[in-house]
């Protein structure tokens, strides 16, 4: 009862705007001094160590600091302008070159946000020009960015592998075919919408000498994303050594190839993108120790033995977290969601018999949605500033989105083979 107690208490701390790892330290300090939880000092630091000291999360800052620097390298002027050349020969076609785009920026951040961010700026500007209303160029954009948590390297996979000890490697290369499926999907709405909307202006034939002469330029930001999935996959590197070898790479590009920053950006870059992991982690830190004092008070054993006394079936523990995460997303981001819940959900899958592995695509799914749900979803906002649009305006050309989103996460519940089906390959 005390356990979901603090649960009631953190979430109510967290609507009334109190940041996220200050309401888990006070939650946390709160039962060790006043439920009776015996932890000694040293151990609860010890415990709040812990939640970061972990080789894979490593990567975090790499991994930020890389997609930074694409996105202040202005890299999707680039892409935009290569896939542009093939797709302006239908309506819908250039929306399609900034769904397509998004799938690189994915591949190289591994954020919503970030990817939001890269790509927004080129994105609203072209598309209006190319007869596209901004309010749609704004709602492509929130939704194109939310490939950044399913595709790798995505900091979701990081965060859940670090928390509950999977395999990070093996998350990225289960993220692969629903990222691309997700991405599909996406490319077909985008399509339609326009289409059924009249959007886009006159079409143009397929530029193929322009394509080709854009290409030389492009290929040096193409290869970042075949060089981070490509060496995971042929288990060349570790998702950490990886995003090592991914920021000295986007310095290169940015500095030598493209010559669109120089020293002072990179350092204005790296000062954000430690502030940036800062934030998360100091939400592991909070989180580690309040994992341990509500592993103490015996709640994920309370909850596990509810489900084998009821003989709660795989189907029903889905729908029972697909329904509540979409609900507990509107109200919380999605690394607070994944810190909050990881450690109590992924005990309860297995005993349903989910696979571990799949569970965690679906809990990435999951926290895509929240990114696009009000009243918290980041990337509504981002795109809000970014285009200077209402918030209720961007939420309402996302809206005709949100069809895509629920197929997607049902195909990825009902289909594990989408998600395993590359691991069982893995030389």
């Amino acid at each position: 009862m005390i356990s979901f107690g603090a649960v009631i208490v953190l979430l109510i701390l967290i609507a009334l705007g109190v940041h996220i790892a200050v309401a888990l330290g006070l939650v946390a300090g709160g039962l060790i001094l006043f439920a009776g939880v015996n932890i000694p000092i040293s151990l609860a630091a010890q415990a709040a160590w812990d939640g970061i000291d972990k080789y894979s999360l490593v990567a975090i800052p790499f991994f930020i600091f890389a997609g930074n620097i694409m996105s202040r390298g202005n890299l999707a002027l680039v892409i935009l302008d290569l896939i542009g050349c093939v797709v302006r020969w239908f309506r819908g076609g250039v929306a399609l070159a900034v769904a397509a785009s998004s799938v690189f920026f994915a591949a190289v951040n591994g954020s919503s946000v970030a990817c939001a961010v890269a790509l927004g700026p080129a994105a609203t500007r072209l598309l209006p020009k190319e007869g596209y209303p901004q309010q749609f160029a704004a709602a492509l954009v929130a939704v194109c960015g939310t490939l950044g948590l399913m595709i790798p390297p995505s900091l979701t996979f990081i965060l859940i592998g670090s928390i509950v000890g999977l395999p990070v490697s093996d998350l990225f290369i289960a993220g692969t075919i629903p990222g691309l499926m997700e991405a599909a999907l996406l490319g077909l709405t985008t399509v339609l919408i326009s289409r059924w909307k009249g959007y886009g202006g006159a079409t143009q034939p397929i530029d193929v000498p322009g394509f080709f002469s854009r290409l030389p330029r492009a290929t040096g930001a193409i290869a970042m994303p075949i060089l981070i999935i490509g060496s995971i996959y042929a288990g060349l590197f570790t998702p950490t050594e990886v995003s090592a070898l991914a920021a000295i790479y986007a310095i290169v590009l940015v500095l030598f190839v493209y010559r669109t920053a120089n020293l002072a950006a990179i350092w204005e870059t790296a000062r954000e993108s430690v502030m940036q992991t800062g934030l998360i982690y100091g939400i592991l830190l909070a989180s580690g120790l309040l994992t341990v004092v509500l592993t103490r008070l015996g709640l994920a054993a309370e909850l596990t033995q509810f489900m084998v006394e009821y003989n709660v079936s795989a189907f029903q523990f889905l729908l029972a977290v697909n329904l509540a995460l979409i609900v507990i997303g509107m109200f919380i981001d999605g690394v607070s969601m994944i810190v909050l819940l990881a450690p109590l959900l992924f005990p309860m899958a297995q005993t349903a018999g989910v696979n571990p592995i799949h569970f965690a695509v679906i809990m990435t799914a999951l926290v895509e949605v929240a990114t696009l749900t009000p009243p918290v979803g980041l990337n509504l906002f981002v795109m809000s500033r970014i285009t200077n649009l209402p918030l209720h305006s961007v939420i309402a050309g996302v809206f005709p989105f949100y069809a895509m989103r629920v197929v997607a996460l049902i195909l990825i519940n009902a289909f594990p083979f989408l998600s395993l089906a590359l691991l069982r390959s893995t030389p």
